[in-house]
């Protein structure tokens, strides 16, 4: 499974967990050289799993927001942890 932004791959693995209709890429498969972590909103410390977005940054073009990761999920969502998910401007195919 791939990852693609602006058409590059931004990451890409066979060991993908799909968890509520997101595809989510361990770590080491994704390309952390173009994710610049976001500021936190409100929204995101509200959330009970640890959210941490992510802008996608790929030759100068930023598709803000575009990936997240779940720091610290609750037991439902577990084994998401520590993985990417990608939204928006990024496709998963």
């Amino acid at each position: 499974m791939k990852a693609i932004v602006d058409g590059q791959v931004v990451a890409q693995s066979n060991d993908v967990v799909e968890c509520k209709g997101y595809q989510y890429f361990p770590g080491a498969a994704v390309r952390m050289d173009w994710l610049e972590k976001t500021a936190k909103t409100e929204s995101d410390r509200a959330c009970p799993h640890g959210v941490q977005f992510y802008d996608v940054v790929v030759a100068g073009k930023r598709h803000e927001r575009a990936a997240w990761c779940y720091e610290a999920p609750r037991p439902e969502m577990k084994q998401v942890g520590g993985r990417f998910g990608f939204w928006q401007d990024v496709e998963v195919s």
